[in-house]
């Protein structure tokens, strides 16, 4: 028996008897099948829907009659609605009607000075709380002294490889290549007044002084910073740094202090690498393609590069992995719990450690210059 009989005994009408089970699980007649009657019948002037043979319904008789009376409403065909089963006209009037636009919010901007007052409000609260954390790291530090920090020395020696060897293979790469091009730059001026054996000079006075320590920080920041803010992060989120507070673990001592140790252990003997891997760079470079005979590219390198120039890049490496581990551990402790707050702690202690390091290297480049270090 058909669902759907279309019904023409009433002129310029056409009337729909619906039979049958009208429910969206049943199978149920196409909408289109109605609106081309409009199309090739003219003269259609009323649309009349008789039920009274129709057994059971659902939204699928909703969705139906509304696609059905959306076409008649657009070829202006009269609707008689007599006779619809109770209820249905509420959804039917839900379902045309007609979907509001969304205005976007009023954005309002705030005043300047409201804004300059909160930004000073914010620094000042990040201020505190790394005034704060520096604190809780000085006092883990002075417990260490004391032989009375609680922390594991395995988990210790893995931070101590995760910084150290396995960062050599990156480390080698990026020195070699600045050596390299810190050669081809000295070269283009120096050979207008057929100086190139002053480019050893210039390679190892500069990967020794600055930027062999300059390059590791910002390899590190990236690599090992990013990494402790993503750690602690995760252990934020899930609330395990809350579950060694509550068993009384300083998670200042047994997490963040063992990451600060090991990457100021270890910068100096990362920056000392890279200062050899730099050195060999414009080496390689000098002797092998501008042709300056290796014996005077060494002898010069070492009457260049005095101790004084090895210490300062020391000292550049040593602020510079406290300054790493402090911002990775400090924005992974402070990190929102959500997977977003991850992801932000992380970009935001990579940005911090760089920015850092880069005002860092000012200072004490400075500071030397006028103790005429």
């Amino acid at each position: 028996m058909e669902k759907l009989t279309l019904d023409y005994s009433v002129p310029q009408t056409l009337r729909l008897k619906l039979s049958g089970d009208w429910r969206i699980s049943s199978v149920l007649p196409e909408p289109g099948k109605v609106t081309f009657q409009f199309t090739i019948r003219n003269d259609i002037r009323k649309l009349g829907i008789d039920v009274s043979g129709m057994t059971g319904w659902d939204s699928g008789l909703v969705s139906f009659l509304s696609e059905v009376f959306r076409e008649c409403r657009r070829r202006k065909i009269e609707v008689v609605r007599e006779g619809l089963p109770a209820g249905i006209e509420q959804l039917l009037a839900l379902a045309d009607k007609p979907d509001e636009k969304v205005k976007p919010p009023e954005v309002t901007r705030e005043p300047f000075f409201s804004r300059v007052g909160e930004k000073a409000v914010r620094i000042g609260r990040s201020s505190r709380s790394l005034a704060n954390f520096l604190g809780e790291i000085a006092y883990a530090f002075g417990r260490f002294s004391r032989g009375k920090a609680y922390f594991r020395w395995g988990d210790f020696i893995g931070i101590l490889r995760k910084c150290g060897v396995d960062a050599l293979g990156l480390v080698s790469l990026i020195s070699v290549l600045v050596g390299v091009i810190l050669a081809f730059v000295g070269a283009i001026q120096l050979e207008l007044f057929g100086a190139q054996i002053f480019i050893a000079d210039i390679v190892g006075i500069a990967m020794v002084r600055v930027m062999g320590a300059v390059m590791t920080g910002v390899l590190m920041s990236g690599r090992t910073g990013a990494s402790f803010a993503a750690e602690l992060g995760i252990m934020q989120t899930n609330e395990e740094i809350d579950a060694f507070r509550t068993l009384g673990v300083n998670p200042v001592e047994f997490l963040v202090m063992p990451r600060v140790l090991a990457l100021v252990v270890m910068m100096p003997l990362l920056t000392l690498y890279a200062d050899f891997m730099g050195i060999l760079g414009g080496f390689v470079i000098s002797t092998g393609v501008l042709g300056i005979n290796p014996v005077e590219y060494i002898n010069h390198t070492q009457n260049a590069v005095r101790l004084s120039n090895l210490w300062v890049g020391l000292v550049h490496s040593v602020v510079f992995g406290a300054i790493i581990a402090v911002a990775g551990c400090l924005r992974g402790i402070k990190c929102e719990r959500s997977a977003a707050g991850v992801g932000e702690a992380t970009t935001s202690a990579v940005v911090s450690a760089i920015t850092s390091i880069v005002i860092a290297t000012a200072i004490i480049t400075f500071i030397c210059q006028v103790i005429k270090v």
